[in-house]
């Protein structure tokens, strides 16, 4: 038997050598430089951020015309060709008619103010002044409302202009984005091979599990939202018009088009729609309240039919953090900011919950060696 001292087992630990407070730094710091450059490169990422959030879309569906035994750079090349040829043909045939009505809707914003005030400031309604109270002061305080709405239309459009004014122009968004989108969606699953395979070997079955929650989230409620906003919006354009609302069109769409904002998105459309109502329609309170029946049946459809079943309740984003997230990304990075808001919000939601679980599991939380 030999006298020779036992050699000590150095033991590796689960991580590869790498403690979880460097994990926790390395992360951390990627998080850091990936903000960085998004506040850096706002200017001009416009065009390629669209063009990711394009591709990302129209991903699956190049997928299913490929597996048909289609070659993947022709069925790019279609999906693009396809997509830009329906835009220029929605954009060509809405413009007009959304411009003629944006544009006599500023003309007549004037007149609708005057008549509301009139109509809230009026003696003989005393029950107005009991829903509102005693203090309220109609001039004042829709006065201050249209300030603040016109203020914040302001700035929210100084943003979207600093936020990418150096390749906000026809050229990028027509051009380049198309051009990103293509190469994108042929090179996907390359791109992600790559990524893949530049995870460390001991941490990629956890990053990969990530990935695809944090995919799951994402396609959710991109996808599903997209669908919702836009069925949403069909529909209301198409019964405002029919109930003889002015600007029926235009409001529709707006109402559609921000209903991924929960709650702000359905009340700024209930709240403008029922506005302009009440200043055409007063004193027919049957046309009226036509118009608030078409937002409840639109919220009754929403939140018991299309989100349930297109958005469905796994993605995982509450509505304020999702607030937070699209007021912070616009505030931060403008426009570019608005199109990363949802997939960094759901990102950083899929990661918090990952750490928490983490936590509950060490020796930290659970007092254990």
């Amino acid at each position: 038997m030999s006298s020779r001292p036992h050699a000590r087992v150095r033991r590796v630990p689960p991580g590869g050598g790498m403690t979880l407070q460097r994990q926790l730094a390395f992360w951390l710091g990627t998080l850091a430089v990936f903000i960085l450059a998004l506040w850096l490169l706002s200017d001009i990422l416009l065009p390629f951020v669209a063009g990711l959030a394009i591709a990302y879309l129209l991903t699956p569906l190049t997928d299913r015309i490929e597996r048909l035994g289609v070659n993947r750079l022709v069925a790019a090349l279609l999906i693009i060709t396809i997509a830009v040829l329906a835009f220029v043909y929605v954009i060509l045939l809405a413009a007009p008619i959304l411009s003629s009505q944006l544009t006599s809707f500023f003309d007549k914003i004037p007149g609708y103010v005057a008549k509301l005030q009139a109509l809230l400031s009026d003696p003989s309604r005393e029950w107005v002044q009991k829903v509102l109270g005693s203090g309220f002061n109609a001039d004042k305080s829709i006065g201050d409302l249209v300030s603040q709405g016109v203020g914040w239309l302001s700035t929210f459009l100084k943003s979207l202009w600093s936020g990418g004014r150096a390749l906000v122009s026809l050229f990028s968004l027509v051009v380049v984005t198309p051009v990103v989108a293509f190469y994108l969606i042929y090179d996907w699953h390359n791109m992600l091979r790559t990524v893949d395979e530049a995870v460390p070997v001991r941490q990629r079955e956890t990053v990969r599990q990530l990935a695809r929650e944090i995919d799951a989230a994402i396609a959710g409620f991109v996808r599903g939202q997209t669908a919702v906003c836009i069925i949403l919006g069909t529909f209301y354009a198409i019964a405002l018009t029919i109930s003889g609302l002015n600007f029926g069109l235009l409001i529709g769409l707006i109402s559609g088009l921000i209903t991924f904002i929960p709650y702000v998105g359905s009340m700024t459309g209930l709240v403008l729609a029922v506005g302009v109502a009440v200043a055409q329609f007063w004193p027919q309170w049957g046309s009226i309240l036509v118009v608030l029946g078409i937002f409840l049946v639109g919220q009754f459809l929403e939140g018991n039919v299309l989100s349930p079943k297109l958005v469905g309740e796994s993605v995982g984003l509450h509505p304020v953090w999702l607030i937070f997230a699209l007021l912070a990304f616009g505030y931060l990075f403008g426009f570019v900011g608005l199109l990363v808001a949802v997939p960094m919000a759901a990102t950083i939601g899929v990661l918090a919950r990952f750490a928490l679980s983490r936590y509950r599991e060490s020796s930290f939380y659970t007092g254990t060696s």
